[in-house]
């Protein structure tokens, strides 16, 4: 599993912001960094939202320490970008479809009792300008959001 002092695994995927165009996470890093990077299991699932809409309540700490946050899950990019209009999101959601992000992130959780699986265990990590991780925090509950004043101060930290 992907932890602090770690290089950030690469990847591209579809990011969804509006539109759809492609994210390299080592192309971002140098205008971006540091990158809050949110794996949530389900785009229009209760915690999932609350937790997309509680980083967009705090968006503007994060652009204020020149971060930039990117949720990340399994759904399509047409889905987040409903997601996104939907709870009136600023920031991009990509779209790991094939779980190529979570298997190397090493993040993967089902839901047997409902039939779900290969989604991504709610997560969150900072990645600063060199590729490294520098905060991972990572929950085998679903129903547990991440403590958000941590993930500012790690920002800060990163920054």
């Amino acid at each position: 599993m992907a932890t602090s002092g770690d290089s950030a695994p690469d990847f591209t995927a579809p990011l969804a912001n509006g539109d759809i165009e492609s994210f390299t996470l080592s192309e971002r890093l140098e205008d971006d960094a540091p990158i809050v990077l949110a794996f949530f299991p389900g785009s229009f699932t209760g915690v999932c939202t609350d937790e997309m809409c509680t980083f967009q309540d705090r968006l503007a700490n994060f652009n204020d320490l020149d971060a930039t946050v990117y949720g990340i899950s399994r759904d399509t990019p047409f889905t987040l970008n409903e997601f996104r209009d939907q709870n009136g999101l600023e920031f991009g959601l990509i779209s790991d479809l094939n779980k190529e992000i979570i298997d190397e992130y090493d993040l993967e959780m089902d839901f047997d009792d409902l039939g779900v699986y290969g989604v991504a265990k709610r997560s969150v990590f900072v990645v600063d300008g060199d590729g490294e991780i520098t905060y991972a925090w990572v929950s085998d509950d679903p129903g547990v959001e991440p403590d958000y004043d941590e993930v500012e101060d790690a920002v800060e930290a990163a920054a």
